[in-house]
């Protein structure tokens, strides 16, 4: 009877845990360039199979019955969004593979957010984070937004004189990068430049679906509160249980 429970308290976790993401994607639906999290739960023995075991991952059967789900991992959806033309000088959206590098507090990290600005000293910057790289990796210095750009990122005055190209960088598995609390991406190796077209004047949007998000937080609040339901009576049951057995002592 007591098994009930482990199903139970580990399921309402699990819920709780996808909540916390999903109220995440729909905070975020919004932001410019933001990637989607999905999250997954697997049963607890098969999490033990993944991360227990010998060099070459030989696993021996431990027991065929599970009684409690966990979570597993989030990983984010790479796909791209949508473009917004919002007509801003400033403004920058990549179509294709790759991220802007910004030189942040705490090193280089990479985002696709485009709606940039220029700071105090004429850098171009993505507000509250950094200052955007070029090929080499070298911050980018404007002074004016009164520019001119092409398909490659290279950008100009309005006489022709070249002022710096944005680099675009690209990773060989975007599985091995890491959002941090920011919404920027670090790790994932060594970066290499890639060739995606960079459009002017507009800005990714974010790949979050909102319909979707409000139809995963639905049917995941409902499981959570059927699991918590169950819980008492799990509770009134047992409680039951130990009176008739006093009883009968």
């Amino acid at each position: 009877m007591f098994k009930g429970f482990y199903n139970l308290a580990s399921g309402m976790i699990t819920h709780g845990k996808n909540l916390d993401v999903i109220s995440n994607n729909m905070t975020n639906v919004a932001t410019s360039g933001f990637k989607e999290d999905c999250f997954t739960g697997q049963t607890f023995d098969e999490v033990m199979w993944s991360r227990v075991g010998n060099k070459i991952k030989n696993y021996e059967e431990i027991g065929g019955i599970s009684y409690a789900t966990v979570p597993s991992q989030v990983y984010t959806d790479y796909t791209q969004g949508a473009f917004d033309e919002t007509g801003m000088p400033l403004d920058f959206g990549i179509d294709g593979e790759g991220f802007f590098a910004i030189q942040t507090g705490d090193g280089i990290a990479y985002s696709r957010a485009g709606n940039f600005t220029l700071d105090d000293e004429g850098y171009l910057t993505l507000p509250g984070f950094g200052r955007v790289l070029d090929i080499n990796q070298e911050e980018i210095q404007l002074v004016t937004d009164k520019i001119r750009t092409d398909d490659a990122g290279r950008i100009y005055t309005e006489n022709g004189g070249f002022l710096g190209q944005i680099g675009v960088y690209e990773f060989e598995d975007n599985g091995q990068l890491v959002k941090n609390a920011q919404g920027l991406f670090t790790g994932g190796g060594q970066p290499q430049l890639g060739t995606a077209k960079i459009y002017n004047g507009r800005v990714e949007r974010s790949n979050v679906g909102l319909v979707q998000q409000m139809v995963k937080m639905i049917t995941t609040q409902r499981a959570y509160q059927s699991s918590a339901t169950v819980t008492k009576m799990y509770d009134q049951v047992m409680g039951q249980a130990t009176s008739d057995l006093g009883r009968l002592q």
